[in-house]
């Protein structure tokens, strides 16, 4: 009977670059290019090998790490942190709410200069149309004054003229009948 085992034999990879003494510090880890190693002077594929990649996917590791913590750490302090660090935190706080309330408050102030700035100019707006509308009203008073005492003027002349007419009209009338009278016997006395 012949047994056949499979053995997995470890890989080690080579080290490139300290990534294990960068994971302590807080230097950046260099990315490296899986076709052109460091330690390589010609570019080719024959020359892509796991121990780059292996470095590659330690540096995301190491970076994910360095964010997890970093993320983590900001919430150590006000929790766990001593009474002198928990107060420091509650200080930072009170100065960005302070900082906060002032921005607001210097936005307000210019939303409300704003608001004044616009009404003004809508009220002097406002003030120029009803002048305009004043000085337009007076011209039209001015103009139908005009065309009313230009009518009543040629209508007081048309009545004289007919009355005159009329007049002259009678006395013509007149001078016929005693030329011509209408009872020539005087019957109708």
């Amino acid at each position: 009977r012949l047994r056949c085992t499979l053995v997995v034999t470890p890989t080690t990879f080579p080290t490139i670059s300290g990534s294990a003494q960068l994971l302590k510090s807080n230097q950046t880890i260099p990315r490296l290019n899986p076709l052109h190693p460091p330690l390589a002077h010609k570019r080719t594929v024959s020359l892509e090998t796991p121990a780059v990649h292996h470095h590659n996917h330690q540096r995301t590791l190491i970076m994910q790490r360095r964010e997890h913590s970093r993320y983590h750490q900001v919430w150590q302090k006000p929790f766990y942190g001593s009474s002198n660090e928990r107060e420091e935190y509650r200080k930072e706080l009170r100065e960005q709410l302070k900082k906060q309330i002032e921005q607001k408050c210097e936005s307000l102030k210019l939303q409300l200069a704003s608001k004044a700035k616009e009404t003004e100019y809508i009220q002097e707006v406002d003030r120029l149309s009803l002048s305009s509308e004043r000085q337009q009203r007076i011209r039209h008073r001015k103009a139908m004054m005009a065309y009313r005492d230009e009518n009543k003027r040629l209508m007081e002349q048309s009545w004289k003229d007919k009355a005159l007419t009329r007049s002259q009209e009678v006395l013509k009338e007149r001078e016929l009948l005693h030329l011509n009278p209408i009872n020539w016997s005087g019957t109708l006395k």
